[in-house]
């Protein structure tokens, strides 16, 4: 009997996982968030096509291991088989991943006719694409759908992809045509989670502990959190743990500033002028209860940027100024 695969070891203890952010989901979060108990994470998607195609690809930060990553999953999109079992090799080749995930949920119009929730509408190319990949490897092979492009074939989709031998399978609770708009539909989630004997990851509106516990309730084998993880990696502890103490502010800017220096380190942009801008919209989630912070955290070139402006509440000054206030998860309502 083989042993189990990369997801069903990780599916042994409780947890959630890091959802694919296309501008979020690099290298320094995937870090902070496998540091507080992340049981995986996924790496922004990544083209098939022109990871094949591409020159000096294997420096590509999309796929790039922080140093000493473990248990990360990149996720590929595209729509030709041949060029998708090409990807997997390189992909595995050059940046070591612990599985393999098929992009078939995202709905922006840049990737449509060439995979993402484009796949809904033809899930049986989407089939052989899944063969296709684990042809390519003896790693896990994955899937990452919505529940459909217009009307729900949630169902069907993942039916037909565990019999491709998809090794699991992630649903967002929305169709393509809703994009992010309404609620995700975790009743929808629910039933793919009882018509298939592989494990289902659902997805969608998950804030709070609080929503991931009832969430986990409607028979999925985990959670996949994005925007709730954003300025609060502590939401993958507070899974993994039970411990739901949610640090102060002072503590809270420490890891912001860490974000910082770890995006300095990845990137290690020599202009010095890049290197921190994608931060720009995840610092301040940090501390919503600071809002005039706000203006100089969306501004950061440097770490010493950052340093500065979290000056106040680095030293605890400003923090004891600040009882309460909103929440990381009511942060990522308010601004999502």
């Amino acid at each position: 009997m083989s042993a189990p695969g990369f997801y069903a070891q990780r599916l042994q203890r409780p947890g959630a996982v890091l959802a694919p952010m296309a501008g979020y989901s690099d290298a320094p979060m995937r870090q902070l968030a496998a540091e507080q108990g992340a049981l995986w994470t996924v790496s922004e998607m990544i083209s098939a096509r022109g990871l094949v195609s591409g020159g000096d690809s294997e420096k590509l930060n999309l796929g790039r291991p922080y140093p000493g990553e473990a248990g990360r999953v990149v996720q590929l999109f595209g729509a030709e088989s041949e060029v998708l079992a090409a990807a997997v090799a390189r992909a595995e080749a050059w940046f070591a991943p612990a599985a393999l995930d098929l992009n078939m949920g995202c709905p922006v119009p840049k990737v449509r006719g060439r995979g993402g929730a484009c796949l809904l509408q033809t899930p049986e190319v989407a089939y052989e694409l899944v063969r296709a990949m684990k042809s390519a490897t003896a790693l896990d092979v994955s899937a990452k759908i919505r529940l459909g492009w217009d009307t729900d074939r949630s169902v069907e989709v993942a039916q037909g992809l565990a019999a491709a031998g998809a090794a699991l399978i992630t649903v967002h609770g929305r169709t393509s045509a809703q994009r992010y708009t309404g609620q995700a539909d975790w009743d929808a989630i629910a039933r793919v989670a009882a018509s298939v004997d592989v494990p289902v990851v659902g997805s969608g509106d998950i804030l709070s502990p609080a929503q991931a516990r009832e969430r986990a309730g409607c028979g999925v084998a985990a959670v996949m959190i994005g925007r709730g993880a954003v300025g609060n990696p502590w939401i993958f502890r507070a899974l993994a743990t039970g411990d739901e103490t949610r640090p102060g502010a002072q503590e809270r800017a420490q890891m912001a500033l860490r974000h910082a220096e770890l995006q300095e380190q990845f990137y290690d942009d020599a202009t010095g002028r890049l290197t921190l801008r994608p931060l720009r919209k995840v610092l301040p989630a940090y501390l919503p209860e600071f809002p005039e912070l706000r203006e100089a955290l969306v501004s950061v070139l440097t770490v010493q940027d950052v340093r500065s402006a979290l000056a106040g509440v680095l030293s605890g000054q400003a923090a004891d100024q600040r009882a309460t206030g909103p929440s990381a998860a009511e942060y990522a309502m308010s601004h999502s």
